[in-house]
């Protein structure tokens, strides 16, 4: 089977330049939205559209391409199985068999020669590091070098209908960005509304989003506490956690690649472990791989003495 059908191993040009659009543009957004509030305001609408697409494709990322799809945290359904690819696909974040593929060999290769996307690429300067950050964030997703989705992803590649939805990631994008614009304009009934729909809903949205996503790979390798023993710079931080879905309690993740929960300390927020452990209740998800306390304590970076109280959700 042609890779390009699962998003491609190489990058054309002309995705090269849709990449770029899609990192400037959102982020222009962003920008753009201060003063658009200070003159105008923002509509609940408009609110309730950016909140409410940004945790269903946050939570898309975070259950379905990493903790399900990439590292097996816990099985699941048929129909929770596809639509978490569809999902993850509505964040526009790339085909899901190329975001696991890449993923992967992230946590292969984590923060040492190999790893795509590591902030120490360059040294430990503080002009490498910034290089590095730099590198981390955004310039990884242009380098030529792609990863092999057939070596790190054959799984998924086997699947006709995770095939499918990554074959159409154009699609969900288009779904993705348009959706709130359609909303916004049948809501108000007015083009006003659906221009504001659009560009709180999906350019800031997005935006948002993506440099949320883009900070664990940047921000939580290079700063944060490291209370687990891990083999690369993965750090817990704390600011990140809601916006993150959980994410950025990142250390116990390399820590623990399979837990389910990834904020395990007490008053550690995790919202994708809070809609796993749904999924569970609801019959959707089984063999979930939920912490334990020994398990925990295990991967301590010192002896613990159980100070903190594990959260299994």
């Amino acid at each position: 089977m042609p890779s390009a059908t699962l998003g491609g191993d190489e990058k054309r040009t002309v995705e090269q330049v849709a990449l770029m659009l899609f990192i400037a543009v959102p982020f222009l957004a962003l920008i753009a939205a201060v003063p658009l509030v200070w003159g105008w305001g923002v509509s609940w609408l408009d609110l309730g559209l950016l909140v409410s697409m940004y945790f269903i494709g946050c939570h898309g990322i975070t259950i379905g391409y990493h903790r399900y799809f990439t590292h097996g945290s816990f099985k699941a359904k048929r129909p929770l199985r596809i639509a978490l690819a569809v999902a993850g696909s509505l964040a526009v974040e790339g085909p899901v068999v190329r975001w696991v593929a890449d993923h992967r060999k992230h946590h292969k290769f984590s923060d040492a020669e190999g790893d795509p996307h590591s902030p120490w690429r360059y040294g430990e300067s503080v002009p490498a590091l910034m290089k590095g950050l730099w590198w981390a964030h955004i310039g990884w997703m242009f380098d030529e070098e792609q990863t092999p989705q057939h070596k790190y992803a054959p799984d998924l590649i086997k699947d006709p209908a995770i095939r499918r939805v990554s074959r159409h990631f154009v699609f969900y994008t288009l779904l993705s960005l348009s959706f709130p614009a359609v909303v916004g304009g049948l809501v108000t009934w007015s083009w006003w509304g659906a221009f504001t729909g659009f560009f709180w809903g999906s350019l800031v949205r997005v935006a948002l989003l993506h440099h949320v996503t883009w900070s664990i790979n940047s921000i939580c390798h290079a700063a944060g506490k490291r209370p687990f023993r891990s083999r690369d710079r993965s750090g817990n931080v704390w600011w990140l956690a809601v916006l993150s879905c959980g994410e950025s309690w990142h250390n116990l993740h390399h820590a623990d690649q399979t837990s389910a929960r990834h904020g395990v300390l007490r008053g550690q927020v995790d919202s994708s472990a809070r809609v796993i452990r749904w999924f569970e209740r609801l019959g959707w998800a089984y063999d979930v791989r939920w912490p334990s306390d020994e398990r925990i304590a295990a991967r301590r970076a010192t002896s613990p003495g159980h100070a903190e109280a594990v959260d299994t959700a």
